[in-house]
């Protein structure tokens, strides 16, 4: 098959937040994806979805299929930005749909889904403005985030607050640096699980991932920040976690953290791949955080794929399965 390798390529920018480009992807990654498709008989063209002449390349080009990992440009549906255009004219993708990419990207919207489809999720409040009445339900301590980016980005060790003042400040912050509407919720202690679904004709839930974050100390972080994933295995600034692929908890636990991920990949409506983060709280609620249909595929760093690695899989065979089912997808849609 003739691809198109859709992204966005991560660098900096002065004028920006230190996490602006945190979701693009690397060049590592980006020529890992095309080295893998490469490998499996395609043929691949690069293509930065922040050139100008976007919609007449894709006009111009035609290609069997993109593979997508575009994160988009800018606004409230940025991740739908690509699959838009590419619906519009015609032309498959990989991965979920332009609904599902700008609800995932919506943690509050994905939260009330999540809450209709009984799926446990942590209670939260969105404050649209600077300030407002907190729930009286909501305990502390609670963490604040700005409610449409990902990869940790405006989060912080300091975005766990105990007290109404410190809420407020925190809110004001991130409404500032974000312009965009902040989520609140309760922060849940208990451990850190990503799981990763993997659509190859079938569904795959791959082995769980937990995250320890006892020998971060020195950084002084417990939780995903944005700092954890941007420097994480940094000895000096000690983000050095651990990870433990399968997870180390019983059968069932096991099992109920595995559902609860298929039921948020189902209800979010994703396709071909996703992965979906959770707290295991002490008395073994698995608390949705959030789930995210276009996870990291950088071959060394990215969490999806050291799952995929777990089920014995070879980085080419990830993506070549996301491919083959959109390609068998797009068959059946066609018939």
């Amino acid at each position: 098959m003739k691809i198109a390798l859709a992204y966005n390529l991560k660098k900096k920018d002065e004028t920006k937040p230190a996490d602006y480009s945190s979701e693009f992807d690397s060049q590592d990654t980006i020529n890992a994806i095309s080295s893998a498709l490469k490998i499996k008989g395609h043929s691949v063209d690069l293509v930065d979805v922040e050139q100008p002449n976007l919609f007449s390349y894709f006009r111009k080009n035609r290609v069997d299929m993109v593979f997508n990992i575009a994160e988009g440009k800018c606004g409230k549906f940025r991740e739908s930005e690509i699959p838009a255009i590419l619906d519009y004219l015609d032309i498959p993708y990989t991965g979920s749909n332009t609904f599902s990419l700008a609800l995932a990207l919506n943690k509050a919207l994905t939260k009330k889904i999540l809450k209709a489809e009984n799926i446990p999720t942590p209670r939260f409040q969105v404050f649209v403005k600077d300030n407002g009445e907190l729930d009286s339900s909501l305990k502390f301590p609670l963490i604040v985030k700005p409610n449409r980016e990902g990869s940790a980005k405006g989060i912080n060790v300091s975005n766990v607050v105990h007290t109404k003042d410190s809420l407020f400040t925190k809110i004001k912050e991130i409404r500032e640096l974000y312009k965009q509407e902040v989520l609140v919720e309760e922060f849940i202690d208990g451990k850190e699980l990503t799981v990763g679904i993997l659509e190859n004709g079938r569904i795959t839930i791959l082995p769980i991932l937990e995250i320890d974050f006892s020998t971060c100390e020195k950084s002084g972080e417990y939780f995903y920040s944005w700092r954890m994933k941007e420097y994480q295995g940094n000895t000096e600034f000690g983000l050095v976690p651990t990870f433990y692929c399968p997870a180390r908890l019983d059968k069932d636990t096991e099992e109920l953290v595995k559902q609860v991920a298929l039921k948020t990949h189902q209800a979010v409506g994703c396709c071909d791949i996703s992965r979906t983060d959770i707290r295991l709280s002490k008395d073994n609620i698995p608390y949705v955080l959030e789930i995210n249909p276009l996870p990291g595929l950088n071959p060394t760093e990215s969490n999806f794929p050291i799952m995929a690695y777990a089920a014995g899989m070879k980085y080419e065979d990830i993506i070549e399965a996301i491919l083959m089912n959109a390609s068998e997808r797009r068959m059946v849609q066609n018939e």
